[in-house]
């Protein structure tokens, strides 16, 4: 069994879900699972909403009008309106796509699987969920700065995306109240504000982002709504303890290896706490293996590739009703996409 993904990949600087499935990508290689026509692909592995790219629900009507018993894997997390705060459209048109193609859901997090379950009723017959895990041949522990109790805490907090909800209101708090003469501060991405004692370093690449993280102590995450965080993940993986808002899929990858904070009444006590516990924390963390995240994806496709081909299960059919509700999926898009262009407009008149 062979599976491709169908994703327009990037390879500049760019979101968590990128580097992911280019690290899936590699690891599928290695193992020899990977076919790189998805005409000839057992599965195919579909990525949440296309942004950008939406030529890509056509792909995969031209797939099945192909091949019908192509298998269609969707890697979903969101919901996109709860991690936003507004686009409930490209919810719908996740929802959509999900009801007309979908045999499997990969969720990334469990958080994700009972939000979109809970306000969109999005539901597969088969469905698992396997937390994201970054690329170890970068992100690893090899050559990562060692702890000093008696000198400054070294800590760094990252985001691609400057959208204020990625915990901005948290990193400029900790901006105007941590104590700068016992830690150190640094941002790495896009950001909507600028810093007065946190060190901010533009976006960078995978390989100068990780010799980064390793310079730190502790990751900072403020995101709302966040699946299952990619740079959480990262820095991890690069040895961090993590200080991370108790909300989304943050509790499920910190689990002991780090502390929980509601807001700013009590992130800087946490940040305290895991400083100061430093040896404690180290003891807890948990590995992500990227090899190992490529197994269960494998092992889960097989599953549903093997029912179809004991006549046990049928993918979906594509048939007049399937290309009359893509026409509506295709509507909902230009109506987002035009609601989304007067919302710049009115933001730019704003300013």
């Amino acid at each position: 069994m062979k599976i491709h993904i169908l994703y327009q990949f990037k390879n500049q600087p760019w979101g968590g879900g990128n580097q992911f499935l280019k690290a899936l990508k590699s690891e599928f290689e290695k193992q020899n699972v990977y076919e790189k026509e998805p005409d000839k692909a057992d599965v195919i592995l579909f990525n949440s909403y296309p942004f950008g790219a939406e030529y890509l629900f056509d792909r995969i009507l031209h797939l099945k009008q192909k091949d019908a018993n192509k298998v269609i894997i969707y890697r979903l997390d969101g919901p996109i309106s709860l991690v936003r705060g507004r686009d409930r459209e490209i919810d719908k048109i996740i929802t959509l796509f999900n009801d007309l193609f979908v045999d499997g859901i990969i969720f990334q997090s469990e958080w994700c699987r009972e939000q979109n379950e809970k306000h969109f009723n999005i539901l597969s017959g088969y469905e698992t969920v396997i937390h994201n895990a970054s690329d170890n041949r970068v992100f690893n522990k090899d050559g990562k700065h060692e702890f000093n109790p008696t000198g400054k805490t070294k800590l760094i907090a990252t985001s691609w995306s400057p959208n204020w909800r990625k915990g901005f209101e948290i990193y400029r708090y900790l901006d105007e109240n941590l104590d700068f003469s016992k830690h150190e501060m640094t941002f790495v991405g896009n950001s909507p504000i600028d810093f007065k004692n946190i060190k901010w370093i533009k976006p960078v690449s995978s390989a100068e982002l990780a010799e980064i993280l390793k310079q730190h102590d502790i990751y900072i995450t403020a995101s709302q709504n966040d699946p299952c965080s990619n740079s959480l993940i990262e820095a991890l993986s690069c040895g961090l303890l993590a200080v991370a808002l108790k909300d989304g899929g943050h509790p499920e990858l910190v689990g002991e290896g780090g502390e929980l904070f509601e807001g700013e009444n009590d992130v800087i006590g946490k940040i305290e706490m895991v400083s100061q516990n430093h040896s404690y924390y180290q003891s807890k963390t948990r590995d992500f293996s990227i090899n190992e995240a490529a197994k269960e994806y494998y092992e889960f496709a097989k599953k549903i590739y093997d029912d179809f081909r004991c006549k046990n299960y049928r993918p979906k059919q594509v048939n007049y009703s399937t290309r009359i509700s893509l026409y509506k999926m295709k509507f909902i898009i230009l109506k987002w996409k035009i609601l989304n262009k007067l919302r710049r407009i009115r933001r730019s008149l704003w300013l």
